[in-house]
């Protein structure tokens, strides 16, 4: 997949569509992430991180238009060293997703987040990609990964899951015409069939096991009553006072 047939493919009835609630969706998700850099992988023509309070905000991908020109499966940033990565319909349309989740992971500081939205093969969109007429035309040349896989793939890399959402419950048509008239089934997708919607979007937290340390019960413990030591020595030089046992069990006590 290029990037010029990603970017037109979102400027068709169908793309005007799913931009909107795709949009909607990293508007309100990527306002809430807090830290100092965040990076969007592909599609340049859409800025996903418009909403974002992040202060260095980078496009990173192959094509035109972006702050970093480079591969996925190798990002040219540093180690933990980013706090968000949005990755909008990059997985389905590389060859290798699994290193580029990998370079993800490395990149990201622990606690960092990263947003995935995908096609999902389980939908009405999916059908439409077993019996595309056209094989080649976009999006339905891509390879559509399931949630449950999706999942599967983040757990082995460190990620929970903290939440995420199905979008395009109506049917994949090409006109504004038929999309406003399937508009009810929205609603009814949320209500009723909510694992079956066109398009899926996830969040998840880069997760590091910590070191706690364990500190001893009588470490923080101090002496309740002063010993019989110090107290001697105090009452022999008051005076020059011989303190006897029975004084210095009253003292004590």
């Amino acid at each position: 997949m290029s990037t010029d047939s990603l970017r037109n493919w979102f400027q068709t009835p169908l793309g005007v569509y799913l931009l909107a609630r795709e949009q909607a969706y990293y508007d309100q998700t990527v306002a809430d992430v807090f830290g100092f850099n965040a990076v969007q992988l592909g599609l340049a023509g859409v800025d996903f991180l418009r909403a974002c309070r992040i202060p260095l905000r980078l496009t990173v991908g192959p094509g035109q238009d972006v702050h970093v020109r480079a591969g996925l499966c190798q990002l040219p940033l540093e180690s933990n060293s980013i706090d968000l990565v949005v990755m909008p319909h990059v997985l389905e349309f590389s060859a290798d997703p699994h290193q580029i989740l990998r370079e993800v992971e490395r990149v990201l500081r622990p606690e960092g987040h990263v947003i995935v939205s995908g096609f999902n093969p389980r939908s009405l969109w999916g059908l439409r990609q077993l019996l595309a007429r056209e094989p080649r035309a976009f999006p339905w040349t891509g390879e559509f990964i399931s949630l449950p896989r999706l999942k599967d793939w983040l757990k082995l890399l460190g990620f929970e899951v903290s939440t995420g959402r199905f979008v395009c419950y109506v049917p994949p048509v090409t006109t504004e015409k038929w999309l406003a008239r399937y508009g009810f089934m929205e609603k009814a997708g949320d209500r009723w069939w909510p694992i079956s919607g066109g398009v899926y979007l996830l969040e998840a937290v880069k997760r590091v096991p910590g070191m706690r340390v364990i500190r001893p019960e009588w470490a923080g413990r101090l002496a309740t009553k002063p010993s019989l030591a110090s107290l001697a020595q105090k009452l022999n030089g008051n005076g020059g006072r011989i303190a006897t046992r029975e004084t210095l069990e009253r003292e004590a006590a």
